[in-house]
């Protein structure tokens, strides 16, 4: 049997729920094995919320708790079909687990600037026509613009009025689109991996359709703390993605200021930090 990482164990995620689910995880990661005919090969590796077990020479078994994020993840994995995306080889949705290609280096080892460029790039490559009945960034702005003063209210004024107004201004806007492209709505340098097929391919997608910039906040927040200058980088991803500059500006601002509050509602101490930095660039 495997031995489940402590790093693991502590994640956040496991501070109010999963207990059940990661005592049996050694029986299920067994199971899995003998059910596919796969055999350990190497040390479990581990995100938030999966692991991820090296089985032979080329591949690799996720396991993460069971529900509806697995199924949709693996609907993106097939719709995506290895295009600039983890190969997905079999899925077990009952027991939370995908037998993936094995991937090596995470984009986090490389300097912000090429990051970036390469995050640019597969914003563009993942832009194949998309599903109509997964969820529109064009929706999720009309859904989300309306709270957002409420919350900033209800979190006691936290940031310059000047700023929720700017999200509240760029709103309607962007809650149309005449985009059905595919979108992978948590694009970051953490989620994208060396490969062989590709240079640099994409894990744990969340599929959306609409604007492609929706993401390219999050591509730039995660990776803020690296930056001396802000919008040079962020020159470079609308470059690389072929993107409009002045939505994708407006794209920044608002899922900036969205996660801003979503941040400060959770308790987030260094991510409403960078949010401020990040809308202050622009």
């Amino acid at each position: 049997m495997i031995e489940v990482p402590q790093g693991f164990l502590a994640m956040p995620r496991w501070w109010r729920e999963g207990a059940e689910w990661l005592a049996g995880l050694p029986g299920a990661v067994q199971r899995q094995c003998e059910e596919w005919g796969l055999t350990v090969a190497g040390e479990v590796a581990y995100g938030s919320n999966a692991i991820v077990v090296p089985v032979g020479e080329a591949l690799v078994l996720r396991m993460t708790p069971p529900g509806p994020e697995v199924g949709e993840q693996v609907r993106a994995l097939r719709w995506w079909d290895g295009r600039g995306m983890v190969m997905l080889y079999d899925a077990d949705l009952d027991a939370g687990a995908m037998l993936l290609e094995r991937l090596s280096t995470p984009l986090t080892t490389r300097p912000v600037a090429e990051a970036v460029a390469v995050l640019g790039q597969l914003m563009r490559r993942l832009a194949v026509p998309a599903p109509d009945d997964v969820p529109s960034t064009a929706d999720i702005v009309a859904d989300r613009s309306v709270a957002f003063e409420r919350e900033w209210e209800d979190l006691g004024r936290p940031f310059d009025r000047g700023i929720l107004q700017a999200a509240l201004e760029v709103a309607p806007a962007l809650s149309e689109t005449t985009s059905e492209l595919a979108v992978n709505a948590d694009l970051h340098s953490d989620q994208v991996l060396a490969g062989t097929r590709e240079d640099w391919l994409t894990v744990d997608p969340v599929l959306y359709r609409g604007d492609i910039e929706f993401d390219l906040a999050r591509v730039l927040w995660t990776r803020i703390d690296d930056m001396t200058e802000i919008v040079p980088h962020f020159d470079t991803a609308v470059t690389e993605a072929a993107l409009d500059r002045d939505r994708a500006r407006d794209w920044v601002v608002f899922r900036t200021v969205d996660y801003w509050l979503w941040g400060l509602r959770h308790g987030l101490t260094e991510d409403p930090v960078r949010c401020a930095r990040l809308v202050a660039a622009f």
